[in-house]
């Protein structure tokens, strides 16, 4: 499959929204959405509220990422603002996953999973089948601008063996430090889709258009060195 660019909105100028997501609509497969509670994670950043006013401008799927204690809360909300995809943690949705992954479904939405670096694939053994969307975090949840952690490498390349072992259909995908420095690594390792942020891609021009072509530019140059 062709590689996917998720852009993180968070990282975005939140002072021209609609300006850049009017660039976005035409280069981006769909946008990540993070939402903090200040529990699971201590920052907090946008909400169902956001993904409700850009839903009035946006025209590619919104990708709603839970650093929440009780993704319960919000499944319901984000379904009826807009959202295309909502992505739990699997620490927090464990002892009830397969109701979340119902309830989601019931709202119209598709699922994902997304695990924190020290969290193995093997805890969503039993219901990995079910998900559209693995979220692998290559950096700690909850800042943005760290450090990618290697380690990561693995595990999604073990993520790509069982879909291909076993013709499962989610999407892997990388959340953390995508950019220049890790394009290549990620491409050869199993990764599908790339969230870009600060530096793989809002930091790289004042002009998102420019920003974007850039990035691209970047990929390609990895990817095929």
């Amino acid at each position: 499959m062709k590689p996917l660019f998720n852009p993180s909105l968070m990282c975005m100028d939140l002072l021209n929204i609609k300006e850049q997501i009017e660039i976005l609509n035409e280069r981006a497969d769909m946008y990540h959405v993070d939402i903090m509670d200040g529990h699971f994670v201590k920052n907090i950043t946008l909400s169902p509220d956001f993904v409700k006013a850009i839903s009035k401008v946006v025209k590619i799927p919104m990708d709603c990422h839970l650093m929440v204690t009780d993704p319960d809360d919000y499944i319901e909300s984000l379904a009826k603002a807009g959202a295309g995809y909502i992505c739990p943690h699997a620490e927090t949705i464990n002892s009830d996953a397969f109701r979340i992954i119902n309830k989601i479904r019931a709202n119209g939405c598709k699922v994902g999973v997304v695990l924190n670096p020290a969290t193995p694939l093997s805890y969503i053994q039993h219901y990995i089948h079910l998900v559209d969307k693995i979220t692998i975090m290559s950096v700690d949840p909850g800042f943005a601008g760290q450090p990618f952690i290697r380690e990561m490498l693995g595990k999604i390349a073990e993520a790509k063996r069982l879909k291909e072992e076993n013709g499962y259909k989610y999407i892997i995908e990388v959340d953390g430090s995508c950019n220049a420095g890790t394009f290549k690594e990620l491409a050869e390792a199993g990764t599908e889709c790339f969230i870009v942020g600060t530096s793989g891609l809002f930091n790289l021009d004042e002009d998102l258009t420019v920003a974007w072509d850039k990035m691209i530019e970047n990929f390609n140059a990895c990817v095929n060195a």
